[in-house]
């Protein structure tokens, strides 16, 4: 857990049928933050069991040898990767919806960004009942600008405004892998049996950048003229590059000395 709440303050607004929040950093919680986010990270690039496995197998110097092996080294993938974690945290502790896989672990290789939807939050309230979607565009931006949320947006109108089919058989192949047969069962009645409506989906635009996100973000929810409920969610920390750098540093000083 990311625990926002220790180190951020959260303005909510409601546009409509939509809503916005924009969280924003506390700068003298803001190792509170660094290490917060640390924690979360190497979860995301591989499995806590096969953390566990390396370090009790091999010893704590492979095992920090095999996450720092996982993680990013340039900047621009590592402040993508981060957005997309940041908003994969956000979505388990916030939306009411789960995120069933963290696709980060499958990466073609680790300097390398994943293509299709960033996040899909799944929510079903009942085993047999039909699943709700959450399609998300995660954007890391030192300073966020229009084209960005531009370039999300038509991201989210993808498909229809649905969940790609590609992102969706990903999720289902990787479920069944991990044994979690009914929820991949589910997923695949939608996508091949039921159908998915526009009804049964709802958007998350979120932002992690260095200046302020609100403006551009309100923009893009007033200018929205579908008829998919729509979420912003704009994170904002001053020294973003700086702050990118300090949660990976921290990320491999922890697996060295933990």
């Amino acid at each position: 857990m990311v625990q926002f709440d220790e180190w951020c303050a959260s303005a909510d607004t409601q546009m409509g049928a939509h809503h916005l929040r924009i969280v924003t950093a506390d700068p003298l919680r803001r190792d509170l933050g660094i290490s917060a986010t640390a924690a979360a990270v190497p979860g995301h690039y591989a499995s806590e069991e096969h953390v566990a496995r390396m370090l009790a197998r091999l010893g704590k110097p492979r095992a920090a040898a095999f996450v720092d092996g996982k993680l990013p080294t340039t900047k621009q993938i590592r402040s993508g990767d981060l957005g997309e974690i940041y908003a994969t945290e956000w979505i388990a502790d916030y939306a009411g919806y789960q995120v069933p896989i963290k696709r980060l672990r499958w990466k073609d290789h680790r300097n390398m960004a994943m293509r299709g939807d960033d996040v899909i939050g799944i929510a079903q309230a009942q085993p047999s009942g039909p699943i709700q979607f959450l399609k998300t565009e995660a954007k890391s931006r030192v300073a966020l600008t229009a084209a960005v949320v531009a370039e999300a947006r038509a991201g989210l109108d993808k498909d229809g405004g649905l969940p790609s089919a590609h992102a969706l058989s990903f999720i289902s192949e990787r479920l069944m892998e991990t044994g979690n047969l009914a929820l991949a069962d589910a997923i695949d009645d939608a996508q091949f049996k039921t159908g998915i409506s526009a009804t049964q989906v709802c958007h998350l635009l979120f932002i992690f950048s260095g200046n302020a996100p609100g403006t551009h973000l309100s923009a893009a929810l007033v200018a929205y003229a579908g008829t998919i409920v729509q979420w912003g969610i704009g994170l904002h920390i001053e020294g973003h590059a700086e702050f990118v750098e300090n949660v990976y540093d921290r990320v491999i000083a922890n697996a060295n000395n933990g």
